[in-house]
């Protein structure tokens, strides 16, 4: 079959099936199989099942189970609101102090947990209602603690990184490194944002002070100031796991694999020490970790088998040529590919476009002589919009399944709007100045 009607039938099958509400691996799936038997004949359905069992083998995958047990530890054991109540310490005299705070706090979660989803819950939980019981504009509570909790996706140890890696074949430590000073930059940039908005209005953010550790009153939201030594250590917690996981990295101590499980062992001991440690707990996100992990994986086998029979039939040359015939300068040709992405994303989760669209962009991106470390850093920055963009959204979601009632999912996407666009500014900083990303990496 020509190369033109199998991409034809390929894009037809899986349109067909998601509009119709087939969950994403069930269709990759289905579709590799019908194309497979459509274009070599049934015995080919033993190549698909031959690169299952090349997938289960693969050892760095051992991370991602990893690093979302990580976060589900980390959800439990109450870190998050003793590190908010930490961080607004040394911001309550800025403008909006307790939403930078938020931000920073998330950016330090960020560097522990990996997992948007965890994230945005526990910032949900905690910062949100703190904010909001203080008189701050429900507009940019709710937008520090959506962009905030999508930091996940950039900021080290990122499952978004760890699956480009794979995909990509490509060094994980070094996407790592590639992918801190992009992720500080958004934050800084969601930090100066809540700063200028609300020192030219003071009335988006009243200040709040700190107050007796002692105080009984229930409907007292101020914020108060760690006291024990056990809070203390508490508070420390997060720099002793940055250091096990980045650590390990950076230094050539340990593997991604090896990093992740040193990053459980950290969360573990930051629960044990804030008293959360206990068998129910451990139980609890032993469980969590698998219901996230069992669509992960699937996705995994479905989406590879459509992309490894589609490039069987030339599929990869094909597409890789038909972007190349229209002989468009670089920029300009990635500047399109971000368009696809961005497009994709509001439909698709960053996990389906990784294993559809990476093994055809990568080797396109190579190929026009740019560093794919620093694709993948873009490529994560574009898939952190994707997480915030209607009608997919799903941090969006997340905060709204621990949102108060009165507030509404259209409220939440009418917030986000201007960390959207510092987004979109932040992927074009890093495109126009690469060694954002590539200068801590060995050439």
């Amino acid at each position: 079959m020509p190369i033109e009607q199998v991409t034809l039938l390929l894009l037809g099958l899986l349109a067909v099936q998601l509009f119709s509400g087939v969950p994403f691996a069930v269709a990759t799936g289905t579709t590799a199989a019908i194309v497979a038997i459509v274009n070599f004949g049934p015995q080919s359905l033993l190549i698909i099942a031959s690169r299952i069992f090349d997938i289960s083998d693969n050892y760095p995958l051992l991370a991602v189970p990893m690093f979302i047990m990580m976060g589900n530890i980390l959800e439990r054991s109450g870190v998050a609101e003793k590190l908010f109540s930490a961080m607004h310490v040394f911001t309550r005299k800025l403008p909006g102090g307790l939403a930078v705070s938020t931000v920073l706090a998330a950016t330090l979660m960020a560097a522990m947990v990996g997992v948007v989803g965890a994230e945005v819950v526990m910032l949900g939980l905690v910062a949100l209602p703190a904010m909001l019981k203080r008189g701050y504009d429900k507009r940019i509570a709710i937008g520090v603690v959506v962009a905030g909790g999508s930091l996940g996706t950039m900021v080290p140890p990122s499952l978004v990184l760890v699956v480009y890696g794979l995909i990509a074949n490509v060094s994980i430590s070094d996407l790592f490194m590639a992918a801190v000073f992009p992720g500080l930059l958004l934050a800084g940039l969601y930090v100066g944002y809540v700063i200028v908005r609300c020192w030219t209005d003071p009335t988006l953010a009243p200040v709040s002070t700190l107050i007796d550790h002692t105080s009984s009153d229930p409907s007292d939201t101020s914020i108060a100031e760690p006291q024990s030594l056990r809070e203390r250590v508490v508070l420390f917690s997060p720099l002793v796991i940055i250091a096990l996981v980045l650590g390990s990295l950076y230094g050539g101590v340990a593997t991604p694999t090896e990093a992740a499980a040193m990053g459980v062992l950290g969360a573990m001991l930051s629960a044990a020490a804030n008293s959360q440690l206990t068998a129910k707990s451990l139980w609890e996100a032993v469980q969590q970790t698998g219901r996230s992990l069992g669509p992960v994986v699937w996705i995994f086998f479905g989406a590879n088998a459509m992309v490894n029979v589609y490039a069987l039939a030339g599929g990869i040359d094909f597409i890789k040529g038909s972007f190349l015939a229209f002989d468009l300068p670089p920029m300009l040709l990635l500047g399109a590919i971000m368009i696809f992405l961005a497009v994709l994303g509001c439909f698709i989760d960053w996990i389906g476009i990784a294993f559809l669209t990476m093994p055809v962009f990568v080797p396109l991106i190579t190929e026009l002589g740019m560093s794919p470390i620093w694709f993948g850093v873009v490529f994560c920055m574009n898939m952190q919009i994707s997480y915030l963009s209607p009608p997919f959204g799903p941090a969006c979601f997340y905060l709204k399944s621990v949102a108060p009632p009165d507030i509404s999912l259209a409220d939440i996407f009418r917030s986000i709007t201007p960390f959207v666009a510092l987004q979109v500014v932040a992927i074009g900083l890093v495109i126009m100045f690469p060694q954002i990303a590539l200068w801590p990496v060995k050439p």
